[in-house]
């Protein structure tokens, strides 16, 4: 029987415990709303529109900076990512990685500006 351990409201993560007492079995699954975050992200991509080379205000103020947001991966992609393609976000030695899965089509939805990172 499936039984909710945790809600997070912070990262709209609700954590299960399920455990199959015919198979000795138990298992953690973390579901993670991800809509709040696809919502801000496309609010983003949207906001750097037009401007000097297609970029907004905020835009062309980060590149100055040297930094610019590229992108926003909920944990649930990052758990997914680590799982299927061993990437971790967080290892400097696999940023070449990063770009690659942000640029890839099927991951396009998680970047908050146009074009490649």
């Amino acid at each position: 029987m499936k039984r909710i351990l945790d809600v997070d409201k912070s990262s709209h993560q609700v954590t299960y415990h399920d455990y199959d007492h015919e198979s000795k079995v138990t298992t953690i699954q973390i579901v993670q709303d991800m809509e709040p975050y696809l919502r801000v992200t496309q609010a983003e991509r949207n906001r750097d529109v037009g401007g000097a080379k297609g970029l907004s205000e905020t835009s062309r103020k980060q590149i100055k900076e040297n930094w610019w947001h590229v992108a926003r991966i909920p944990v649930g992609v990052q758990h997914e990512w680590l799982k299927r393609y061993g990437v971790d976000i967080y290892n400097k030695d696999q940023q070449k990685e990063v770009r690659k899965l942000l640029n890839d089509s099927e991951w396009a939805y998680l970047r908050s500006n146009e074009g490649r990172v």
